[in-house]
């Protein structure tokens, strides 16, 4: 019997697609980033190129899906203060982060630097991910703990970046709560806070 899989139309085929994130983890894993291609996790996958580029235009996106997928949920949490949001984000995300396998992030940050396909799937994400966060600071906004016109958008980046530098100067077991303080504080409207 054969153990290839049977194509189910335009549709991504689950079993396909997790045998080709299977693969790109495996291959991750045995040879890091530099050793990670298209053709490598095709071959590995049993798959065609063509299907790969297909559902990841490139390899950072190939990349950027590994490291989805092997993310617990991080639903961002209304605590009822910004405080208490940020501190939960970063608490969640930088507990992810020490996790072996959220140690992909940190080289694809790395990977990045010197490759435009992970650069411009690294941005499409940032820009996915702030999407994400926004409603944190929405929140804050109508409870009032924000000045009127704080720069929502500014703010989102703020996060982002304070957790990136955690993650790339390996600053993992940094206490959350500080770091959400002192980073709120500056934003939070005179007498919420």
């Amino acid at each position: 019997m054969s153990d290839k899989r049977v194509s189910i139309g335009p549709k991504r085929n689950p079993q396909s697609e997790a045998a080709i994130l299977d693969a790109a983890t495996e291959l991750l894993a045995e040879a890091g980033i530099a050793g990670l291609s298209m053709e490598a996790v095709a071959r590995k996958a049993r798959a065609g190129k063509a299907t790969l580029y297909r559902w990841w235009p490139s390899r950072g996106a190939l990349l950027l899906a590994v490291y989805q997928r092997q993310k617990r949920a991080d639903p961002h949490a209304d605590t009822g203060t910004l405080e208490g949001d940020v501190t939960a984000f970063l608490r969640t995300l930088l507990a992810h982060w020490s996790r072996p396998e959220g140690q992909v992030f940190r080289h694809i940050l790395a990977a990045a630097q010197g490759d435009a396909d992970v650069a411009e799937a690294l941005a499409t994400y940032r820009a996915a991910r702030a999407g994400a966060l926004r409603p944190m600071f929405e929140r804050a906004a109508a409870r009032g703990e924000l000045a009127p016109g704080a720069p929502l958008a500014e703010m989102t980046s703020a996060l982002i970046a304070l957790a990136w530098y955690c993650l790339l100067t390996d600053d993992l077991d940094t206490d959350p709560g500080r770091l959400a303080r002192v980073l709120v504080g500056g934003w939070t409207a005179p007498g919420t806070g």
